[in-house]
């Protein structure tokens, strides 16, 4: 068993990154620039702010963070989108979601410029992927496959099952992997809460990519012996022996499956960093116009 060690891995990226964007300054290019905004203060949400605001640092990116009160308005959260638009110093923007249940998460997605959608969750972006074209795809998904390609993990021909269908992960990722491409060119099934034999489903994936939200979910009698095992989940259950009173848990029950796997990520360290890695890489993009002019 193989630990897919996605800090590691996206560490490795972010120097790549750097040295990319030290060519770009000393050729008299402009800085990338990324600008966040965060409403409210939910600890999650605080958490993976701070992480992205870290890696621009890391990554040789200007950053801006803006920050609301969870009161604030959908006009006032609007007007600070249709600002950001226009903004030439700013190469991409996103929204930290989730948002207060007052606010039209999706009428604030749609309302963000999709060449600086960085987050990739724009219809423009999310149809472009879809069919193949150069796009900002949606972090998470992306990074996965960088992790994938990363530890030269096969894809092509492979049965590949996706537990979970958000718009965030589940669709794009199936979406993804059964792209023309590597990694790619698997046969992909999408599992659901509505799904029959979910666990004879599990049972036949060479690469499970488990995204439910829901802790522990994947037992080890779910997963075929020699299988890839990515787990999305990021769930904080209650832990009386952190200082926090708190840790992270996956979908995965780690500590029994992971035997049975030729690989696995770990939770935390795994698709988590590979997410924020994700968002600078298409930041970068931004910065260089790759995709939309």
């Amino acid at each position: 068993m193989t630990l897919l060690d996605g800090k590691a891995t996206a560490a490795a990226i972010k120097q790549e990154i750097a040295a990319e964007v030290e060519q770009i300054l000393a050729a008299g290019g402009k800085q990338p620039h990324l600008a966040a905004i965060l409403v409210g203060h939910d600890g999650g949400s605080e958490t993976y702010v701070a992480n992205k605001v870290k890696s621009c640092a890391e990554c040789g990116f200007k950053s801006t963070l803006i920050r609301f009160e969870d009161t604030v308005t959908e006009e006032e959260l609007l007007a600070k989108v249709e600002e950001l638009n226009h903004d030439d110093d700013v190469d991409g923007f996103i929204v930290q979601l989730p948002l207060p249940k007052h606010i039209d998460e999706e009428k604030v997605t749609e309302a963000i410029d999709y060449r600086k959608d960085v987050d990739g969750f724009h219809p423009i972006n999310v149809g472009r992927m879809s069919i193949g074209l150069p796009c900002f795809v949606s972090a998470t998904p992306n990074g996965i496959l960088q992790l994938l390609k990363h530890y030269n993990i096969e894809t092509s021909g492979k049965k590949c099952v996706v537990l979970g269908r958000s718009n965030i992960v589940g669709k794009p990722m199936a979406n993804l992997m059964m792209q023309k491409s590597y990694p790619g060119d698997a046969t992909v099934t999408v599992l659901h809460s509505h799904s029959k034999n979910i666990k004879e489903e599990c049972q036949q994936a060479d690469i499970l990519i488990v995204a439910m939200g829901k802790p522990g979910f994947v037992t080890e009698d779910m997963v075929k012996p020699g299988a890839v095992v990515i787990d999305v989940g990021t769930t904080r259950v209650p832990d009386a022996t952190r200082k926090n009173g708190f840790r992270l848990s996956g979908d995965v029950d780690f500590e029994h499956v992971a035997p049975k796997c030729s690989y696995i990520t770990p939770v935390p360290g795994g698709v988590g960093p590979m997410t924020i890695c994700s968002l600078m890489k298409n930041t970068l993009s931004a910065g260089k116009k790759e995709f939309y002019k």
